[in-house]
């Protein structure tokens, strides 16, 4: 399978969150099933997608990430939202589907 350039990834008319993350973070271990629980609630509505700041550093340069986790949202190409820190399932949930988000 052909890997999917971040531009690809971000530029789907499904809105897609991202979670910037790495392994030795804590708070990051400890949204991964807050996640999880995310992916199957949004089912093929949304796509919730993992990126390791450590194996990912142009990505997140580009992205001025300064603290993990850190979650944005886009959809067709555009950042819908962006938020730092731990968050709940129904903030993301409201995240990802909010018209209102610039």
């Amino acid at each position: 399978m052909a890997k999917t350039s971040f531009n690809d990834l971000i530029a789907s008319e499904k809105p897609v969150l991202i979670d910037f993350y790495a392994d030795w973070c804590g708070p990051c271990k400890a949204m991964a099933p807050i996640l999880e629980e995310l992916k199957e609630e949004v089912g093929d509505d949304a796509r919730v997608v993992k990126i390791n700041v450590d194996k990912n550093p142009n990505i997140s340069e580009a992205l001025q990430i300064r603290g993990i986790p850190t979650f944005m949202v886009f959809q067709n190409g555009d950042l819908k939202f962006r938020a730092s820190g731990m968050m709940g399932k129904m903030q993301l949930k409201e995240a990802i589907f909010s018209e209102k988000n610039s």
